[in-house]
């Protein structure tokens, strides 16, 4: 497909008045409200219905990541306190879920807060209780240009996960404009999250309870789950007057091949939020890699846009991907996207999406609008009149074009 002519941002910069952001969750996850928009059509329902919208033989994948509590917070001997927000991490390896297993040390690039109080030879501590007994977590500057910091701590039994969880706060997303309280740290996290890493809730699987879950399998519908691990650049605006020169955030995925398999075999792919869509549509693109050769699993921004060619169908890139994966003894593919769907992308793999509600100007609105074209529009407003919470603690939408 052709590179598309750059979107109209205005399109996208509707207005959300601050008392439709939903600050706090509901009681229950699964009463929020569910949008339903099906073939041009919108109805209104509760989330403990969605199992009535799908049909058996659909599959639903998820975003299994887990959310770090990645803000650590140190305080100097001055006093001066100095905030540390895990990025993406740089040593001993990139690869997410083998960091978190590190015994250290480890160097993450990191965002800081008060960095310019924090003198490069100043090694900060903190002493955390594990088991009644004390550790020492200290932290340095490795690499100031590049905001590269290195944690260490005085016990190698425990690993950096064990670390993170003791002393690391919910990265809430910024425009919450509260701190983080108690509850967060079990709402801010699916009931089926299970791989650590991300900075942020792929919050479209917020809703789903335990008994959604069995309801759909009863159904027939198939649940599968992937890893993106998603960071902090989701929440970056656009501030390019052309938005095909955003700087899009990569994000870190991992997919074994039992996921491999049911995208070769399903019949309809229906993806729970845009993190699980962007890494399915992404696995298309790395199947075609593959099928020239090349085993680069890095998706560029707007690679999807740069081929004209006439492109095997979903089910013909995965069944060669899983044969790949057979032949090469591939259990786990791990890899990284930065793949920007907007509109002018057309869709490979995913036929139905359940998302939240998004922020005015962001790339998960051009998402939207390209997977539902110019009826986004009409759902939005649906539900702005119709009382909608919205963004990550808000309410919920399934879209099947």
């Amino acid at each position: 497909m052709a590179l598309p002519s750059a979107p109209d941002l205005q399109e996208i910069n509707y207005h959300l008045p601050d008392e439709r952001i939903a600050k706090y969750p509901l009681a229950q996850r699964d009463e929020s409200k569910l949008l339903i928009y099906r073939s041009g059509q919108i109805q209104d329902a509760r989330f403990k219905g969605l199992p009535n919208q799908l049909e058996s033989g659909t599959t639903l994948f998820f975003n299994n990541t887990r959310v770090i509590p990645a803000r650590l917070f140190f305080q100097k001997d001055t006093g001066a306190q100095i905030e540390i927000f895990l990025l993406s991490p740089v040593s001993p390896t990139h690869i997410i879920s083998l960091m978190m297993e590190a015994s250290g040390p480890v160097v993450w690039e990191c965002m800081v807060g008060n960095f310019k109080k924090w003198k490069d030879d100043t090694v900060l501590k903190r002493t955390l209780e594990v088991s009644g007994k004390p550790v020492e977590l200290e932290a340095r500057i490795a690499d100031r240009d590049n905001k590269q910091i290195e944690f260490s701590w005085s016990d190698p039994s425990i690993s950096f996960a064990e670390i993170v969880e003791l002393s690391g706060k919910v990265p809430l997303p910024p425009y919450l404009n509260r701190s983080d309280e108690p509850e967060d740290k079990e709402r801010y996290q699916t009931v089926y999250s299970k791989q650590d890493g991300a900075v942020a809730a792929p919050t479209a699987g917020l809703h789903f309870t335990d008994e959604v879950l069995s309801e759909l399998s009863q159904k027939g519908v198939n649940l599968n789950y992937l890893t993106l691990h998603v960071s902090a650049g989701t929440f970056q605006p656009i501030k390019a007057t052309d938005a095909r020169e955003h700087n899009m955030h990569s994000e870190q995925v991992e997919i074994n091949r039992a996921t491999i398999e049911a995208l070769a075999q399903t019949e309809r792919v229906v993806a729970v939020g845009t993190t699980s869509m962007r890494t399915l549509e992404s696995l298309y693109w790395y199947g075609i890699r593959l099928m020239k050769d090349n085993e680069d699993f890095s998706i560029q921004k707007l690679e999807p846009y740069e081929s004209d060619e006439i492109l095997p169908s979903r089910q013909e890139v995965f069944q060669f991907m899983q044969e790949w994966m057979a032949k090469k003894g591939v259990e786990i593919l791990t890899g990284k996207t930065e793949i920007f769907i907007m509109p002018g992308y057309q869709f490979r793999v995913c036929e139905g999406l359940i998302t939240n509600f998004h922020q005015p100007g962001s790339t998960l609105m051009l998402l939207v609008w390209a997977f539902i074209g110019e009826d986004w529009k009409k759902v939005y407003e649906h539900a702005l009149n119709n009382s909608y919470r919205f963004l990550s603690y808000g309410d919920s939408s399934i879209l099947l074009p």
